[in-house]
């Protein structure tokens, strides 16, 4: 599988892979990966198997098979080990990767992300949906996806968010996206191995985030030796984008003190 991916920075920098969420692409994580690549890291954003400019033929994508996708392209890119951070899926996908390469992780970021299963409401929610989106493409389910992705302080004083964001769910290909809601709906329960977790990790969320709330982020980090907790305030589900200055901050303040530095 060949991923489409940016690669900013100086080669010779610290390696950082970060994992965007769903129905989103490599362009979610942006701002973080400008201002890493300044600060001398090298920042690897790939679009994930089925999402952006990253093809696939899947009808189902699970965890395992996006986190093999990354490990293999850090192998193609000579990451050796690597700092790993995900939001929201992509945080479902780095615990994945961490529970089955634990040697390629130094550092780990889990933002707006949660561990346990869903209800089995939700998990068939996720194959209904799937099959909608297959029928009916990605606009009106991004509409609907909108107002919860981003806060309402958000959506009111950052319309270039509210913009990329919906850029974002819309340009989505839908078979891709069908898939990973198939594939995340059968996903195993994360809860379990959090505190096998031996690595310095940030857990990060929005004050207001709907999808995963505060409280998701508060269990991750009590599970997790040693984990630093962070909520940003004022943002949704994609603090990273809403409140990206608090966000690189917390992130750029936890990378130095782990030892995490380019």
């Amino acid at each position: 599988m060949t991923l489409a991916y940016d690669d900013l920075g100086p080669k010779s920098g610290r390696p950082v892979l970060l994992v965007h969420g769903h129905p989103f692409d490599r362009s979610m994580w942006r701002p973080q990966a400008e201002r890493l690549a300044r600060d001398g890291y090298r920042v690897v954003t790939p679009d994930l198997r089925g999402y952006g400019e990253s093809k696939t033929q899947d009808t189902k994508t699970t965890l395992d098979v996006f986190a093999d996708d990354l490990v293999a392209l850090a192998d193609t890119l000579q990451l050796g080990n690597f700092v790993l951070g995900g939001l929201s899926m992509g945080g479902q996908i780095v615990m994945q990767l961490v529970a089955a390469h634990p040697d390629r992780v130094t550092t780990l970021v889990l933002a707006d992300t949660f561990a346990g299963l869903d209800t089995p409401e939700a998990k068939q929610a996720r194959y209904d949906t799937a099959d909608r989106i297959t029928a009916e493409g990605m606009a009106q389910y991004a509409e609907e996806l909108l107002p919860k992705m981003i806060s309402k302080q958000t959506r009111a004083e950052r319309p270039d968010v509210e913009a990329h964001v919906r850029r974002m769910m819309r340009d989505a290909p839908a078979d891709g996206a069908a898939a990973a809601l198939r594939g995340r709906a059968e996903r195993p329960d994360y809860t379990g191995g959090l505190r096998h977790i031996g690595v310095p990790t940030l857990v990060v969320v929005g004050s207001e985030d709907e999808f995963t709330p505060v409280a998701e982020a508060e269990l991750l980090h009590r599970e997790i030796p040693g984990s630093t907790l962070v909520v940003i305030d004022g943002a949704g589900h994609l603090p990273n984008l809403e409140r990206e200055t608090e966000f690189d901050e917390a992130l750029s303040t936890f990378l130095n003190s782990s030892g995490a530095t380019p």
